[in-house]
């Protein structure tokens, strides 16, 4: 089996279906690691993209519990700008949805999750400390790598919709359970059509300028 792994979509509907185009005739299934809503301007279109495949499984991110709990008990000002502005026109009918998300899940080898330690890891974050005992597929960071710590595999899948480097550039990866092969994958959206919507919406000034001063990978 071909499993397609993805994350940190964060409303962009226009990355999310290029990515299923893309992929939907060479992956069997599809598990998403969370974040779907917030940032973007189809946060509830994603939702309901999602609901609607039926080989796709999602699981919860901490943008998923903001919504469900309907505050944003972070630091971050703009993120919380963004949370302020997006959950304003969120279907209340959704957050059922969301719900029903799970914590995590287990393929072959690998534990599922949004995140470990509940934090933020990059291709560089010093995990010396740390005790990491499973083999783990993760997001969080919007940054893609693979690392080796000890004798246990951490991929990170990266961002469909909200790359920490370039905005337009979407990444994720793919696992075929019969060979264990490990495929990091990656392709350009129409960011400008994301940015469009915003504006159509409405977003706040820091919002916008928080997308616009990404960095874009040129044609």
């Amino acid at each position: 089996m071909v499993i397609a792994f993805f994350g940190d979509v964060h409303g962009n509907l226009i990355a999310l279906e290029k990515f299923f185009e893309l992929e939907k005739e060479s992956s069997d299934y599809f598990v998403c690691h969370g974040d779907v809503v917030n940032y973007g301007p189809w946060s509830n279109e994603c939702v309901e993209f999602l609901d609607d495949q039926v080989n796709c499984e999602v699981l919860q991110g901490n943008h998923e519990k903001y919504f469900l709990e309907e505050r944003y008990d972070g630091t971050n000002r703009i993120a919380k700008t963004f949370f302020d502005h997006c959950i304003k026109s969120f279907k209340p009918e959704l957050l059922s949805i969301l719900d029903k998300y799970e914590e995590s899940i287990v393929i072959k080898d690998f534990t599922i999750q949004h995140t470990i330690f509940d934090q933020y890891i990059f291709a560089d974050t010093n995990l010396e400390s740390v005790t990491i005992n499973s083999n783990y597929i993760i997001g969080h960071s919007h940054q893609q790598f693979k690392r080796i710590i000890g004798d246990k595999v951490l991929l990170n899948t990266g961002s469909i919709g909200q790359n920490r480097q370039y905005l337009n550039q979407s990444c994720y990866l793919k696992l075929d359970t019969r060979t264990n092969k490990i495929e990091l994958k990656s392709f350009i959206h129409d960011v400008d059509r994301v940015i469009n919507q915003m504006k159509s919406k409405k977003y706040p000034k820091d919002c916008l300028e928080y997308y616009l001063n990404k960095q874009v990978i040129l044609k």
